[in-house]
């Protein structure tokens, strides 16, 4: 089976939301074994709905549809689904009673905008809205399948899993299974040429890597009869991969390599507090995304100019007229500052300069010092970085943690 994404909504058109739905859907799709050749968004206009429909179907035996779904007089999805199948809009009681019992929930008045939400294309296959006012729906007809989803992703994320997953799955006589490896510390051409045997061979599993900003992911995929048969593929493979990269792979799955870091410190009683210049504070925001990381990490600390960095971090004056502001010794006496200051384990710290201005030749945009403090053993990390002051600053953020992690173990 293969299956096209298409994403109503003008504002997606017009920039004002980003497109994650079609994201999370490809990959849903991808781990059932279906296909999808193509993506499309379209704006809340009903020609153009029931033309993209028509192009869909000229391509997909699955169309997957998210938005429009909603009150309002622009939300016209499934209008258009009736009209494109000759079918009518027929009400569902059951769906337009627990939009009812919703609105009184919330002592708010239903207006008729959202009775609306309760009619459906006549025989569909209703998909129920556990977090809002839409329910979707499933059409069957001529051998075509068109699915209705809402557009807020958390509506769409919840419906597609509670009942989109388990009704594509009788369409499905294999099962693809993926398994995925997350790299930190390795450029994607290097880590290719380090697997590049591996790749060249690939047949089943298939192994997919791609890069992402400071991070590198290798997707290992497998088609069998069944989940263990297809897991039983990928072990070789994947077993393979870290006798080659084992010290660039922080995790698998979907995680994060700061949730690996809270992970470690948490498990090792490890205390952190954190000094930064450049990162301005995106280095504690990082960690602090991780549940449970209050019971070690205790303080963040931004210390933006040179009398922060004295009055805050005891940084010799002394030694920011030599050195300057960023420096390795600059980085070094704010994180055994930091730690001493807020009486933890380990002092994470960074300074640089994060640009467009601010570089000369001697100390250009881009270079960043990382200083870390571990029980009283102080390393240091320099890194000359490239791009925009955004890009510098995530991927400093990103050394530094990742710094930090291999130094823990």
């Amino acid at each position: 089976m293969n299956a096209e994404i298409l994403c109503v909504g003008t504002e997606l058109l017009l920039g004002d939301i980003v497109n994650t739905n079609a994201q999370f859907i490809a990959k849903e799709l991808a781990d059932l074994g279906i296909f999808v050749y193509y993506q499309s968004v379209v704006g809340d206009n009903p020609k153009r709905i029931k033309n993209s429909f028509e192009i869909a179907f000229s391509r997909a035996d699955l169309v997957i549809v998210t938005g429009g779904l909603g009150p309002t007089k622009d939300d016209i999805t499934k209008e258009v689904a009736a009209e494109y199948f000759n079918e009518k809009l027929v009400l569902d009681e059951s769906s337009f009673n627990k939009i009812k019992e919703y609105f009184e929930s919330q002592n708010r008045k239903m207006v008729e905008g959202n009775k609306k939400q309760a009619y459906f294309p006549k025989d569909s296959i209703i998909l129920p809205n556990d977090y809002g006012t839409a329910p979707g729906c499933i059409i069957e007809k001529d051998k075509k399948i068109l699915i209705l989803l809402p557009g807020p992703p958390k509506e769409m994320i919840n419906m597609f899993k509670s009942y989109v997953i388990p009704y594509l799955n009788k369409y499905q006589d294999k099962v693809l299974v993926s398994k995925v490896l997350r790299l930190c510390g390795i450029g994607e051409s290097h880590m290719e040429d380090v697997i590049s045997d591996i790749m060249r061979n690939q047949t089943n599993p298939t192994i997919a890597p791609y890069a992402k900003q400071g991070e590198v992911i290798i997707r290992i995929t497998a088609r069998a009869n069944s989940r263990k048969e297809a897991e039983s593929l990928i072990i070789p493979i994947k077993n393979e991969i870290y006798l080659r990269l084992s010290e660039y792979i922080y995790g698998e799955g979907d995680t994060s390599l700061e949730a690996e870091v809270a992970k470690l410190l948490i498990n090792k009683k490890l205390t952190i507090a954190t000094a930064e210049s450049c990162t301005g504070g995106l280095i504690a925001s990082k960690l602090i995304n991780y549940p449970g990381v209050s019971s070690v990490f205790i303080e963040g600390m931004v210390t933006y100019s040179n009398e922060s960095k004295m009055k805050r971090l005891n940084v010799k004056k002394e030694t920011l007229q030599k050195y300057g502001a960023v420096s390795e010794q600059t980085a070094i006496e704010m994180a055994v500052g930091i730690a001493k200051e807020a009486g933890t384990n380990i002092g994470l710290a960074v300074t640089g300069i994060a640009g467009p201005g601010g570089g000369s030749e001697e100390k250009p945009v881009g270079l960043v010092f990382i200083g870390l403090y571990i029980n009283g053993n102080v390393k240091i990390k320099k890194l000359n970085l490239k791009g925009s002051r955004e890009k510098i600053r995530n991927i400093t953020s990103i050394k530094a943690l990742d710094f930090l992690r291999k130094e823990i173990l």
